[in-house]
């Protein structure tokens, strides 16, 4: 079944940008878009009207808190899904408190980004 949503991919990490794009393929999302920074993300989410922004929490230029911020702002239906590594805990729940949709641990897994999508779907 494909997945007709479009999707954000926001981390300053080339190979986890690729990564994700590669299991959101697998899952059989087409319309996938992504930006190196908070900053890009900002522009291509008024350019593309993702549904689904995959966003990664720290990254220069702007963050993934301030980026969050203003993504709900423009759009408040956009579903904006934190990606955290390590450490990160206190952002998570800052995250939470602002309006994300969900989060998922790096190294970001194929289970984990499916069940998100479902999740979405189902809604």
């Amino acid at each position: 079944m494909e997945v007709n949503l479009k999707f954000l991919l926001v981390d300053d990490s080339v190979l986890i940008r690729k990564k994700l794009r590669s299991i959101l393929e697998k899952c059989n999302c087409k319309n996938i878009f992504e930006a190196e920074n908070g900053k890009i993300a900002i522009e291509l989410v008024k350019q593309e009207q993702p549904d689904v922004v995959f966003l990664d929490i720290i990254m220069p230029d702007k963050d993934g808190i301030e980026a969050l911020k203003e993504i709900k702002e423009y759009n408040s239906d956009i579903k904006v899904v934190m990606a955290s590594s390590a450490g990160t805990q206190s952002h998570l729940r800052k995250a939470i408190e602002l309006g994300a949709y969900d989060f998922i641990q790096k190294p970001v897994t194929l289970e984990a980004v499916a069940n998100i999508i479902e999740k979405i779907i189902k809604e």
